[in-house]
């Protein structure tokens, strides 16, 4: 098991047998329990259904279990269960928390070294700039609830968002009418009976139920519908909007106060200063103190005194209350550093005062007390332009959110169709397979799949591109885009947290780890900080000369204490370790929402580093190379159209593979119904389909179906009888028809357009020659000339004779040859991996430019290709869009998924492209690189500003003259921390490169025809074939099987050690 996809795919089908009552998968512990009646299944018996699944399963154990299933249901009670012992394993569990009023990396290292070393929790995560917590914990050791009380002890408020074990979903349920114990008991009882249900537990106290279940069985409604049934109410309780705190609104609007209040004492703080410090200078002069009640306390020490009071004890309340408990755990952070420079500034001036007071001074000491203000007003408002910028870093997402529908239009239908009802439910209640009406400028509630209507979507707000997609039944629709013109009925395929707009949150970075060197920032600081004070003092003390600083009438002692705190002080004030941690979760946060917006959903902040290290792109071939939808390009026609018309040769060939579910079979019916402009089809019987080689069949009552073609003779003109070939222009594509006429076998004076009915023979060469149909030459070279193209032929037979060559080809996307040109270009080499044969393969390598090929692999090979390119060193990055996919694009260091291929891969991959344009696998690379580039711009920057910021604030400069006080130094903390925030932003100048096709990269693909591709087959390593590298034009196949061919590769081996000239004669 690789992914939830393949939890859900083992639960759902083992769980829809027949006598098979509870199923519940654990990724983590890669293991199963099933509840099963034994009457009807054994052990083996369900093991082996999980090996047919493509899964390798075993029986552990089984015991005996009571259990007691729905009383609609017609089953024993007694059954028996795979059940492991509990205490043979670790019941892990993830939650994902809110954690709000952290101010930088620091906290969030506090809150990380602190919850990790709580019994039972595993591992912690959290993100500064999401406001979010995600801890892997034994639920057995500990529970969500304690973990969330241990974040609030250290002074972080916290709200448990999620708690899921293993992918699935949980909901709280408010419910009413319960009276005693045996009304919990009973719901638990009944909920847990329905299938998907994980765990149902009941509070009678608070008449609330927390049900976990797997959204891809059982859904919120089902479950309400069910406790309903038994007689109580129920109702879904609503949940805080986790992605709420994006905007940090609450944040802004809290330092906003916060800094006006501090202003208001910091403006006369700072008037204060202005007069008596900087005009008449009373510190340095006492004659000109004013004194108030003694001459140890002068005018503005009082003034001061008063300013700073309510400041230092209710402005700094918040801070001193956040320090202490981080104190108190055993950590420290930002919060720290401003509580203790702001007290030690106030306690120092209030012990100076006092002692002077009572030692009758005869002037008034300089004191600290403009610090608290001013320092609290330059941290509130840089705290308040930090949140604001915040909030526009996260700016794309919340946009994004905004679009989610509050309330779904539940319709329900009757056997024919017809609807019955409809009515309005809340988006939570959405489930799997439910129908939703749309109505015109309403916003799509769910992702799902168009089931009636016809109607244009805006999805510019996902995919970037502004025009409106066209959307009929078949078409998949994104929950939140906007329907435009018409009236859509959906399906609901993906809801809740497995919905676009979720994922593409759920995929925003996480920090992994938040800064290690800014959770040791703070000691460190304050260590400086001592180390500050008691140089000083030694300096003072052994010098007796403090420079231009001196005072006169100052004791010396004194002037050497005032000095040694005030650098001490500076250096805590000045220190700043949310610059270095902000750096990186800004970037990362700035760049998942511009890759968000272009179409590229990045999974964390991880695959967004390491892809800027990617040196090869491995791409899959069918559904990401091309376009995934075989089509006919060529038919070589060998019958004159007198005896047979193409379009009778259409309408035959069509009504017989109508029958067929293979892909080309599909292809030849899709062309014809084109080319016919028709739906009907003749009668076919004595179908006879062979796996591999081809079907045959009688088809009869060509005429009259071909009677019902409105206007027939009108429908294409240029059907003519000539020796050229000539191009049908179709509405979806063109198709080259070259006539080849057979030499011998043929009567031209034959007409079998108006014969009723006609023998038909479609498939390979082997197949028509069994069914008694010669080949003659002229076909054999059409079918080689075909195959060597990598296109995929086969002949269709009408009465024993060959009437067609059609030939099929998943075609080449447009972008793809631009997109590795482009890699190319930026120096990353570029390799095709498929299971198809080699020349296929082959031909799609050469129309794309890529030189490396690994054909004919199959799907469990591709992890171990992948493996062994990682092998080499290099960073291997996978795309790719199918189920056998999934492993390869798990085990790359970044794996791109398609967003048009399979849930399975998407959920696998690292990085989804939206758009399904193969050209964003250049982009997001390129973002990467922006990113990253960022992110070192910004730790650059924070390390400058505290390698010259605190050796300036500990005087190291003081002997040329150039100090700053405390209050300077807190300016410049703040405005560090806000630099880096602007500078993360700057990302949204990023634009996605333009897919222009130069005269160079033309020149690239026109000389690469001339090319020859290296072409492997299986898990051939070419590492291991020769010790230097083949030359791009030597064509390179076949491990060598048996002594011939050891032979050949020997001689091979030695003939390009001594010339590649030679090696390439000698091929």
């Amino acid at each position: 098991m690789t992914c939830h996809s393949c939890v859900a795919i083992i639960e759902e089908n083992i769980g829809k047998r027949p006598g098979v009552y509870r199923v519940q998968v654990s990724l983590a512990e890669k293991k199963g329990w099933v509840i099963y009646d034994p009457q009807k299944w054994t052990s083996e018996q369900l093991a082996e259904m999980i090996d047919d699944m493509g899964f390798d399963a075993t029986s552990v154990s089984t015991k005996d279990t009571i259990f007691e299933p729905d009383k609609d249901d017609e089953t024993s009670s007694s059954v028996s269960a795979n059940i492991e012992d509990s205490n043979e394993i670790r019941n892990l569990k993830k939650c994902v928390l809110s954690v709000e009023k952290m101010a930088s990396a620091t906290c969030a290292a506090s809150i990380e070294k602190s919850i990790s070393e709580l019994k039972g929790v595993q591992s912690i995560n959290v993100a500064v700039m999401f406001s979010k917590a995600d801890v892997v914990y034994d639920s057995v050791l500990i529970s969500a609830d304690e973990i969330r009380d241990s974040i609030r002890d250290l002074g972080y408020p916290s709200q448990i968002l999620d708690d899921t074990e293993n992918g699935y979903s949980k909901i709280d349920l408010l419910i009413s009418g319960m009276t005693c114990a045996s009304c919990v008991s009973r719901i638990e009882n009944h909920v847990s009976t329905l299938r998907g249900i994980v765990s149902c537990s009941v509070a009678l106290t608070t008449s609330s139920a927390i049900v976990e279940f797997s959204s891809e069985i059982v859904g919120p409604r089902d479950i309400i519908e069910r406790i309903q049934s038994l007689g109580f109410s129920a109702e879904l309780v609503s949940r805080e909007n986790r992605f709420k705190k994006l905007g940090h609104a609450e944040e802004i609007s809290r330092w906003r106060t916060s800094f006006l209040i501090s202003l208001f004492f910091g403006i006369p703080t700072l008037c204060v200063m202005i007069y008596f410090h900087w005009i008449v200078q009373a510190p340095m002069h006492h004659e000109k103190q004013v004194h108030i009640f003694t001459r140890a306390l002068s005018l503005d020490n009082l003034l001061l005194f008063l300013l700073a009071t309510p400041v230092q004890i209710f402005g700094g309340r918040y801070f001193y209350i956040r320090s202490w408990k981080a104190i108190r755990h055993g950590s420290a952070n930002m919060d720290v550093l401003i509580v203790l420079s702001t007290s030690i500034a106030y306690i120092y001036s209030v012990v100076i005062i006092l002692m002077a007071i009572i030692l009758h001074w005869n002037y008034s000491p300089m004191t600290f007390f403009d610090v608290p203000p001013m320092l609290m007003v330059f941290i509130s408002l840089g705290r308040w332009m930090e949140y604001k910028a915040k909030g526009k870093t996260s700016e794309a997402l919340t946009k994004l959110m905004s679009l989610q529908a509050k309330v779904a239009l539940l319709i329900t239908k009757d056997k024919e169709g017809n609807i019955i009802s409809e009515r309005g439910i809340e988006i939570e209640l959405v489930q799997r397979g439910d129908l939703i009406k749309v109505l015109p400028g309403e916003n799509i509630a769910v992702d799902g799949v168009v089931v009636e209507g016809n109607s244009s979507a805006d999805e510019s707000f996902i995919t970037g591109e502004n025009m409106p997609v066209v959307k009929i039944p078949g078409n998949h629709v994104i929950g939140g885009s906007v329907n435009q013109t018409g009236l859509l009925i959906i399906e609901a395929t993906r809801v809740g947290q497995d919905s676009t707009l979720a994922q593409i949150v759920r995929l925003a970075p996480l920090q992994q780890t938040a800064d290690k060197l800014a959770g040791y920032f703070v000691p460190f600081i304050v260590t400086l900080s001592i180390i500050t004070l008691i140089v000083w003092i030694c300096i003072g003390r052994f010098s007796m000369k403090m420079g231009s600083m001196k005072m006169h009438g100052v004791p010396n002692w004194e002037e050497i204490i005032r000095m040694a705190f005030e650098y001490s002080i500076t250096v805590l004030a000045i220190a700043c370790p949310c610059a270095l941690g902000l750096a990186t979760p800004t970037a990362i946060m700035v760049g998942t929402g511009v890759g968000a917006k272009n179409g590229i959903l990045i999974k964390g902040g991880e695959p967004l580093e390491v892809a800027q290290k990617i040196r090869t792109v491995v791409f899959d071939k069918t559904g990401t190379i091309t376009e995934g939808k075989p089509r006919v390009v060529k038919i070589f026609t060998t019958l004159p159209q007198q005896q047979l018309s193409l379009k009778n040769l259409c309408a035959i060939a069509g009504t017989a593979e109508s029958n067929s579910e293979h892909p080309i079979g599909n292809a030849i019916v899709s062309f014809a119904k084109e080319y016919l402009k028709n739906e009907r089809w003749a009668t076919a019987s004595q179908f006879e389909i062979s796996a591999g080689n081809g079907i045959a069949c009688e088809v009869s009552n060509v005429p009259n179906v071909m009677n019902t073609i409105p206007d027939l003779n009108s429908i294409h003109e240029n059907e003519q009888e000539s020796s050229q070939s000539q191009i049908l222009h179709l509405s979806s594509f063109d198709v080259e028809v070259v006539p080849i006429l057979q030499t011998n076998g043929t009567d031209s004076n034959e007409n079998w357009n108006h014969l009723d009915s006609f023998s038909v023979v479609i498939g390979s060469e082997k197949w028509l020659i069994s069914n008694g149909v010669s080949i003659q030459p002229l076909i054999q070279n059409a079918l080689s000339r075909e195959r060597h193209v990598g296109n995929i032929s086969i002949l269709v037979a009408i009465n024993c004779k060959v009437a067609a060559v059609i030939s099929i080809s998943d075609q080449v996307k447009s972008e793809a040859a631009l997109a590795v040109w482009a890699l190319h270009k930026m120096g990353i080499h570029s390799v095709l991996l498929t299971g198809d044969n080699a020349k296929t393969a082959e031909a799609a390598a050469k129309q794309v430019g890529i030189r490396e090929v690994f054909a004919e692999v199959l799907p469990n090979q591709k992890m171990d290709k992948i493996k062994q390119l990682q092998r080499t060193g290099q960073k291997v990055a996978m795309v790719g869009d199918g189920v056998n996919d999934s492993p390869a694009l798990a085990t790359a260091n970044v794996g791109i998924a398609i967003a048009a291929g399979s849930d399975i891969a998407i959920e696998s991959a690292r990085i989804v492209l939206v758009k399904n344009n193969l050209f964003d696998v250049v982009n997001a690379i390129r973002l990467s690189r922006a990113t990253i580039r960022r992110i070192r711009i910004n730790l650059f920057f924070a390390f400058v500003y505290n390698a010259i910021g605190i050796p300036i604030a500990a005087g190291v400069f003081q002997p040329v003259g150039f100090t700053i006080q405390p209050w300077m130094a807190a300016a410049a903390m703040a405005l560090s921390s806000v630099s880096v925030l602007p500078s993360s932003l700057l990302l949204k100048n990023f634009k996605p490169a333009r897919q222009l096709k130069t005269p160079e990269f033309e020149s690239f693909i026109k000389s690469f025809d001339k090319t020859e591709v290296l072409v492997y087959k299986g898990l051939e390593d070419p590492a291991q074939q020769n010790d230097n590298q083949p030359s791009e034009k030597l064509h390179y196949k076949n491990t060598p099987v048996g002594t011939l061919e050891k032979i050949f590769h020997f001689m091979k081996h030695d003939l390009l050690r001594r010339s590649e000239k030679k090696l390439n004669e000698f091929v």
